[in-house]
């Protein structure tokens, strides 16, 4: 394949009818709201990191699509938690309440909540994938790929009751 395609694991958002593709035209990698960790080895376990280093070092892919969507569970969770801290969506020690600390950076970006936070929480997922696309930029095989031309960078989001595919330009606008 010669994308790498990093969506959610949300069942409603299944990347190979969304780009009508093929069986091996697309590598998957699907996780709780699409997100890309900052490079940070150790001895830790790196599933979606040891995917992208896969993709890029072993498959040679020639772009990486991150794909967000539309009314996302992990990205809901994280603005309830904001909206009301003592909120406690998830019991601390889990797993999933240290991944979606990655939304912090964009989450910073786009400000406090002043809108309804179904609202709120539809630009965090929006800036979650640009977020997510700077992670990408922190791996250096990424970058190193990227540099050389070998590699292109791409954000993209789903609406689901629109089945509209809403694709990052280059001045980082949907």
């Amino acid at each position: 394949p010669e994308i790498l395609l990093i969506g959610c694991c949300d069942s409603r958002v299944s990347p190979e009818q969304i780009f009508d593709a093929g069986p091996g035209e697309m590598f998957v990698l699907r996780n709780v709201a699409n997100l890309v960790p900052p490079y940070k080895p150790n001895d830790d376990y790196h599933g979606t990191s040891s995917a992208i280093e896969f993709a890029v070092m072993g498959l040679k892919v020639k772009h990486i699509v991150v794909m967000g969507h539309a009314q996302c569970g992990g990205v809901k969770a994280y603005a309830e938690l904001q909206h009301d801290p003592y909120m406690r969506p998830l019991a601390p020690g889990d797993f999933i309440g240290g991944w979606i600390k990655l939304l912090a950076p964009a989450a910073e970006k786009i400000g406090a909540p002043t809108e309804p936070l179904q609202n709120w929480s539809e630009r965090l997922a929006w800036e979650s994938i640009k977020q997510s696309i700077a992670n990408l930029r922190s791996f250096p095989c990424v970058r190193e790929a990227e540099a050389e031309g070998r590699l292109a960078l791409h954000g993209a989001w789903f609406s689901i009751r629109g089945g509209v595919l809403w694709v990052m330009g280059d001045d980082g606008e949907f």
